[in-house]
């Protein structure tokens, strides 16, 4: 299965103009066979996670655009926004970073990001997830994480025996772009799974961030990578190839 991960500029708290910018990007994306396309974390809105009037209802105008660019080009599209979950107490209406996963046939998954930025203030404003999910599209056995899930290993490792591939938007700033880098590429090899890791570029909130999506192999082989500007990467995820790694290399076994 072909993936693209659009790394895309965002217009803060703007969802308009961020569906327009990215309209095209996931036309693009599909046209180069891309049959599952993943943007980057908060693509609608940003980062902007101290604005009370951030969350907007489950299936609202964030996921709604997913679906219907799901439906208009036949293809999964995939990222995260903040949602206020349909089973939400009314009287916490904090929204969940909401990994929403569209499928071209009205299908959709949601996971809900388990640790918030606490560093960043998400903790102040968001409600965290409880639980992990995967989903299997086309043979491929996705599970989706987001941004800073990407610096606790528990949460991949559980999901590891039956991944394929580990779906990662994120806003990850330029000052902690090592970090990124190196996780993504470590979470590849000690789960030998692929890892497709979106970042957004440009500037919000005060902060720049300059990209560096990944798509790394199972032994942590670079795939595909962007620098500082919007691109869209591509690569073929093959199952056959997370089997044959575990099969020579049993390291997963050998995890207690």
């Amino acid at each position: 299965m072909r993936i693209a991960a659009v790394q895309h500029d965002i217009v803060w708290n703007d969802r308009d103009a961020n569906f327009a910018r990215l309209a095209p990007m996931v036309a693009a994306a599909a046209a180069g066979g891309a049959r599952l396309v993943l943007l980057s974390e908060t693509f609608s809105t940003g980062f902007a996670v101290d604005n009370p009037k951030l969350g907007e209802p489950e299936g609202g105008p964030s996921s709604q655009f997913l679906v219907a660019q799901a439906a208009q080009h036949g293809v999964w599209v995939c990222g995260s926004c903040p949602e206020i979950p349909a089973d939400s107490d009314k009287a916490d209406q904090r929204p969940a970073n909401s990994f929403v996963l569209a499928g071209p046939d009205g299908t959709v998954h949601r996971y809900h990001k388990i640790h918030p930025f606490t560093f960043g203030g998400e903790t102040d404003h968001f409600r965290p997830g409880s639980k992990l999910i995967q989903v299997e599209i086309e043979g491929v056995r996705v599970s989706p994480l987001v941004c800073y899930d990407l610096r606790f290993a528990d949460e991949f490792w559980q999901l590891a025996l039956t991944t394929d591939v580990y779906l990662v938007p994120a806003n990850w700033p330029e000052s902690r772009r090592t970090h990124w880098m190196s996780l993504l590429q470590a979470r590849a090899i000690e789960n030998q799974a692929y890892v497709v890791g979106c970042n957004r570029v440009g500037e919000g909130g005060g902060l720049k961030y300059v990209g560096d999506s990944r798509i790394v192999d199972p032994l942590g082989e670079l795939l595909a990578t962007g620098s500082q500007a919007e691109t869209i990467l591509f690569a073929d995820i093959e199952p056959a190839t997370v089997a044959a790694t575990r099969d020579r290399f049993r390291f997963l076994q050998d995890r207690r």
